[in-house]
């Protein structure tokens, strides 16, 4: 137990954003409590499940929508979703989910005498339709890649929107005519037909069969892909062709359409009859790119099949993951012709908003707070506890901590770092490690961060230990790597440092080292006494007490060890995403929370040209890995492949990694059906309220050191209709 001075301390932190207390109570004056109040620390950017990526919006989202499977919420295993089966065919390439009869939409809007009405069927039609959308380039998903196992998908997405394709398949031709002069090349489905469905095709050598001032004739062969010749699908005269043509097949379909045209065509007198037999991009995918290459497909109203390119370990857990939840085409569809300038903004009010999950949205004040509330119709309902579910946006540590202490709020999910000593002893303070990177992107075009060498002096120069221990103090641990610490099987490939080891002192004296060695390396790239001025660069970070403190350590570094001066811009939520996806900073605060339990789902955010990459950074050596980690099946090769990927990552550093997280969570301690777990993430569905008893029975086996803490929730417990899920105590 803690003694007066430490429960002084945490009654002295009530202090702390007593304004903003005010505020949010009163904003919230008119409005019943609800059963549950938790804290999301931002206004969400979006509720589009295809279009966000940020952990506030996920929160909600898991709410509102449903995906085929759902996560346990202790061992984030799949449960069966809006999926009530699903099959695997024996090579592991081909899923077969058989959906619930009874899946439903719920009827919009904010009249409560509807709520109990039954929308739309829910049918494998809604999850194609939603899934095509995720990874069509118009739609501009970040986490369109995450679709990309499946047969053909990440061709669907890199088809590019500015050409025209031909309707032969076997010829699988574009074109793309700009300031007269018409290039000619192959689509990346006509090389994955040329590849196989093993993909062994993908090293046949490229050959073209014609040179400048031969005449391309429609239906003779003009290029060999190996033994395979490939009829034209035009007519007309070589002008030129590619210099440097890619030398086989894999190399061509890694980027078939800008530097991937292989012909230049005299302008002919009529340009319809060149184009003959060509369509545009929106009527090649609808009629020939999806029902052709694409592995989704709805069979029957309830039976939904997806062909993966390659066994995909983790795909189940995927079809959980927001992005690839179902929307409701009907809604979104009206919205675009009655708003044709502000539908995205309008189908996601309330009043038009239609979902599929166990709760749908009532009520949004912007920068306040949105209200759930139970959906009647949802097929799991009589395993919902929460009747209604309020998700406050406060950003203030102080504020948000003074709403958890004064029961306005059940759950946050961080709090004030320097309270945490004060915190780690109540039962409602659990933090635990989980899969999440703590780093910094760089903006590697920009000079001088364009120089490796000036990138690994600031890396090796940022003070991770007075981080971890003096500022986050949550159990959070230095990181020299992107992937988190903690992945069964996976060695993480760590930048080169001085190994500290465990004790502080040796901490200090390996920081030493690798500040003496930054120097030098600054001094290689021309910089400080006797070469260069250093220029004045820029940390950019997003709103949070934390983020500044994290900001201002590795600039004081930076300026004491380096004589860099390094200045902080700090951003609201939506400016700092939009600054970040434009990469128009220097050095920008970034983390990744694993979506999955995998070396996957953080290395693959770095590939060249990733929605998520962000840094302007890319390599060869490293897309192939990735690329033939995702077709290695066996299990420790594949651990090798992805090592030796982050080894490059790390050799190269487009990301200054920081620190691995931990959890932050404060909840109440009658709250249920809530566990700490390696992702973090927790499920409104399985949220209920104890009654005493059964309280009584979780503090029994609580360690005796735990100070107890106000319970919250009614004494009486809230339980779900069909009673306490045993599976989940």
């Amino acid at each position: 137990m803690r003694g007066p001075k430490a429960r002084q301390a945490v009654a002295l932190g009530l202090l702390l954003g007593l304004l903003g207390l005010l505020l949010a109570v009163t904003s919230s004056a008119r409005l019943e409590r609800a059963d549950l109040v938790i804290n999301n620390g931002s206004e969400p950017a979006s509720l589009d499940p295809g279009t966000v990526t940020g952990v506030p919006e996920g929160r909600i989202l898991r709410g509102l929508f449903e995906g085929l499977t759902v996560k346990h919420p202790r061992t984030l295993e799949p449960l069966p979703g809006v999926a009530l089966t699903w099959e695997l065919s024996p090579d592991g390439r081909v899923y077969t989910f058989e959906l619930r009869p009874d899946a439903c939409w719920i009827v919009a809007g904010t009249d409560p005498a509807r709520f109990g009405e039954r929308g739309d069927p829910l049918t494998a039609d809604d999850f194609e339709w939603s899934w095509k959308r995720l990874l069509h380039p118009l739609t501009a998903a970040e986490y369109a890649y995450q679709l990309w196992p499946v047969r053909g998908a990440r061709q669907f997405t890199e088809l590019p929107i500015d050409r025209v394709y031909a309707t032969d398949r076997a010829a699988g031709a574009w074109l793309r005519t700009e300031a007269g002069v018409t290039r000619v090349g192959l689509t990346g489905f006509r090389l994955l037909d040329a590849a196989g469905p093993d993909g062994r095709g993908g090293a046949d050598a490229v050959r073209l069969l014609v040179a400048a001032g031969d005449r391309l004739r429609r239906g003779a062969p003009w290029l060999a892909l190996g033994d395979t010749l490939v009829p034209s699908a035009v007519d007309g005269l070589v002008r030129r062709v590619q210099p440097q043509p890619a030398p086989t097949v894999a190399a061509l379909a890694s980027e078939p359409y800008e530097s991937g045209w292989l012909v230049e065509l005299e302008p002919p007198a009529n340009g319809e009859a060149q184009s003959a037999g060509f369509v545009e991009h929106e009527r090649f995918r609808d009629e020939v790119a999806w029902p052709g290459y694409v592995g989704i497909r709805a069979e029957t109203p309830t039976t939904l099949v997806v062909e993966l390119a390659e066994p995909t370990p983790y795909f189940l857990h995927l079809v959980s993951f927001y992005p690839l939840f179902p929307v409701n085409r009907r809604c979104l569809e009206e919205a675009r012709e009655r708003w044709p300038d502000s539908w995205e903004i309008e189908w996601m009010r309330p009043e038009n908003l239609v979902t599929n999950g166990p709760f749908r949205l009532l009520e949004r004040r912007v920068n306040d707070r949105l209200r759930l509330v139970k959906n009647p119709v949802y097929w799991d309902a009589d395993r919902v506890a929460m009747n209604t579910i309020d998700v406050l946006a406060v950003e203030h540590y102080g504020t948000m901590l003074n709403l958890f202490l004064t029961g306005e709020v059940d759950w946050i999910d961080r709090c004030a770092p320097n309270l945490v000593h004060r915190l780690i002893q109540r039962e409602d303070f659990t933090p635990r490690p989980y899969l999440g990177t703590y780093f910094y992107r760089v903006n590697v075009k920009k000079p001088p961060l364009d120089d490796v060498r000036v990138r690994r002096a600031l890396a090796l120069t940022i003070d991770r230990r007075a981080i971890t221990d003096k500022i986050m103090k949550k159990g959070e641990r230095p990181n020299w790597a992107l992937v988190p610490h903690g992945i069964p099987g996976y060695t993480l490939a760590e930048l080169e440092h001085a190994p500290p080891g465990a004790a502080f002192e040796r901490y200090e004296a390996a920081f030493a080292a690798d500040v003496a060695r930054a120097k030098e390396l600054l001094a290689e790239a021309g910089y400080g006494p006797g070469g260069k001025d250093f220029p004045t660069i820029e940390i950019h970070y997003n709103t949070s007490e934390a983020h500044r403190d994290v900001a201002e350590v590795v600039a004081d570094g930076w300026k004491r060890n380096l004589r860099v001066d390094a200045k902080l811009l700090n951003q609201e939520w939506k400016v700092y995403l939009d600054t970040q996806r434009s990469v128009d900073y220097d050095v920008s605060r970034s983390a990744w929370i694993g979506d999955y339990p995998d070396p996957n789902t953080f290395l693959d955010i770095f590939v060249t040209g990733g929605e998520n990459n962000r840094t302007h950074w890319g390599d060869p050596r490293y897309d192939a890995l990735i690329e033939e980690a995702a077709v290695t099946v066996d299990a420790t090769r594949r651990m090798e492949l992805l090592h030796a990927a982050e080894t490059i990552l790390m050799e190269e550093l487009p990301i200054l990694p920081v620190y691995t997280y931990a959890t932050q969570n404060l909840k109440k301690p009658r709250l249920g059906g809530f566990y700490e777990n390696v992702l973090d993430e927790h499920f409104p569905k399985f949220f209920y309220w104890m009654d005493d008893a059964e309280l009584a029975e979780r503090r029994a086996a609580q360690p005796p050191e735990w100070e107890r803490a106000p319970a919250g929730g009614p004494r009486q417990g809230l339980y779900p209709p069909a009673g306490r899920d045993e599976v989940l105590r």
